[in-house]
């Protein structure tokens, strides 16, 4: 009999994960507060249930006699996942603990310390009367958010006080950070650890989008932004801050920026990203983080490790096509380039309104092309 999957929520990148696992030979079962994502038409079952109500979770995985739960892309997601696996005993790489203190910043910032190299100075606010103790320009974001959400640049204290209220309504627990600007490039880096050691370990270049603070346009590997001395200390700040948060197996995600060659953790998950880099990565790298994650899950197998070539070769970018919300998707722009991509998907279909996420410009897509 197949082994059933639960995977939390049905945008696109979890709609990967589903994919994956049916051609793996998984039954797939999916629930979301709503059937509003490409996930809900491919699963082999789906069920409206808001994954934060982990008893009707739970009542659903025992109904169907479902082996694992997981999700991909959401820091929403994983303390969920995390807390039902080890109430029902179920595979599970992290802590509960563990998926809630990366889901939220100050508590991400908190437990590496301030001593921590790749830390940055940062100070959270509960109210918009607060002494602000950083220097101007500095980050502003909701502590417990997710993909950009009511992310700004800071530069003086009446933009302060704008970004703030916004920040505080996309934040669940009310809190807000403030944190150290970093100016220098971008950096997107996964991992994937077995027993406490980083197994796999590459970092791409963010590209962002010139005018939204932190919105992604494209990913490219190889990196151009690291030298060798960089790259190793890289290597181990993620090693030293996955001990400290306790990522002991699986998927490690972390966004880094550098400034004058030393890189600083932006955010780290124990998650595969939310942007599909298991596919540009599969290209450049030939693991497919994906099918590793599940097969390490459930059959405790890391094989998917040994594909690694030594000879990278080609370089890759993965662009994602965006546009401003509540308009008509429209990839007639990006035509030619689709046509001629590795691989393409699109979320929308040509002339459906686009749903709000970010409230700037949200993806609608993605294509990958060698570089």
């Amino acid at each position: 009999m197949k082994k059933k999957v639960l995977i939390l929520g049905v945008a696109s990148v979890q709609m990967d994960a589903i994919l994956e696992l049916k051609k793996m030979g998984y039954e797939t079962y999916a629930c979301a507060m709503d059937r509003d994502g490409p996930g809900a038409d491919v699963v082999d079952n789906f069920k409206k249930i808001n994954i934060l109500d982990v008893e009707a979770v739970i009542n659903y995985i025992n109904e169907n006699d479902i082996s694992l739960v997981y999700s991909v892309g959401s820091d929403l997601a994983m303390p969920v996942a995390s807390y039902i696996s080890e109430q029902l005993k179920m595979p599970h790489f992290v802590s509960e603990k563990t998926a809630r203190i990366c889901n939220n910043k100050n508590l991400m910032r908190e437990n590496l310390g301030e001593g921590f190299k790749g830390n940055v100075k940062f100070q959270v606010v509960t109210c918009e009367k607060d002494k602000i103790e950083l220097d101007y320009p500095f980050i502003l974001k909701p502590a417990d958010s997710q993909g950009q959400r009511g992310v700004k640049l800071v530069n003086s204290f009446d933009e302060y006080l704008k970004s703030y209220k916004i920040a505080k309504n996309y934040s669940r627990s009310g809190l807000v950070i403030l944190e150290q600007f970093i100016s220098g490039p971008e950096l997107s880096v996964n991992g994937y650890v077995v027993n406490g050691e980083v197994m796999f370990l590459i970092a791409s270049d963010r590209e962002t989008w010139p005018e939204f603070t932190g919105l992604i346009h494209k990913h490219i590997v190889p990196t151009v932004n690291l030298t060798k001395e960089t790259t190793d200390e890289l290597t181990n700040i993620i090693g030293s801050a996955c001990e400290k948060l306790g990522i002991t197996n699986g998927p490690v995600y972390a966004q880094m920026k550098l400034e004058q060659g030393r890189p600083y953790i932006i955010e780290i998950t124990p998650r595969l990203d939310g942007c599909h880099m298991w596919n540009i990565l599969n290209y450049y790298t030939r693991v497919n983080l994906l099918k590793l994650t599940f097969e390490h899950l459930l059959n405790n197998d890391i094989a998917e490790l040994k594909k690694q070539s030594e000879d990278l070769g080609n370089g890759y970018v993965l662009e994602f096509i965006c546009q401003v919300p509540n308009t008509d998707a429209d990839y007639s722009a990006n035509q030619n380039e689709i046509q001629e991509s590795l691989y393409n998907f699109n979320y929308y279909k040509q002339g459906e309104n686009i749903r709000p996420v970010n409230g700037k410009l949200d993806k609608i897509g993605y294509f990958i092309y060698k570089s």
